[in-house]
């Protein structure tokens, strides 16, 4: 499994899927959630707001993980992840929202995943505590069909952090 670090729009890289870093209305948001709304078209925000009427009626739960289709983003499927916030959530969720999309894509059988820095935006989640968990999680992850994992870091201060702190096998 190669690991990639990246700096850059996470919507602008051609992979099997794009973790979207959402708010548990799955309406879209700010930060990547925005981006990933803004670059997949309205297509994402119906389906999206099928999710919220039939499986999803009161939102996403934090660490959870629900997948739609990407439509006009460089990828197969969008997996929606709700981060959780700094001080307000037990920060332990952040490691479920990366297991539980890297175990969907297994489920799926895909080849290939991007990460955004999940809760380091709006829900404050400190980048060393990011980085710790997300070490954490791919040492421990043993993939079947994932190939690649790419960690999207969108400003070059927290590229800058990810590059000097995470371990790449």
């Amino acid at each position: 499994m190669k690991i990639n670090l990246l700096q850059g729009d996470i919507t602008k890289i051609p992979v099997d899927v794009i973790v979207n870093a959402a708010n548990g209305s799955l309406l879209g948001g700010g930060g990547v959630d925005g981006a990933i709304h803004y670059a997949a078209g309205p297509q994402l925000l119906n389906e999206c707001k099928q999710l919220r009427n039939t499986t999803l009626p009161n939102g996403l739960n934090t660490g959870l993980v629900a997948v739609t289709k990407a439509y006009n983003l460089p990828a197969k499927f969008v997996f929606h992840t709700v981060g959780p916030i700094n001080g307000e959530d037990n920060l332990s969720l952040l490691e479920n929202c990366y297991v539980n999309c890297l175990n969907k894509a297994e489920e799926l059988k895909l080849n290939s995943i991007s990460f955004p820095a999940i809760s380091t935006g709006v829900y404050r989640v400190p980048l060393d505590y990011s980085v710790n968990t997300v070490n954490k999680v791919i040492n421990d992850f043993k993939p079947e069909s994932l190939q690649t994992i790419n960690l999207v870091l969108f400003s070059k201060r927290a590229y800058s952090f990810y590059l000097n702190n995470i371990n790449k096998k």
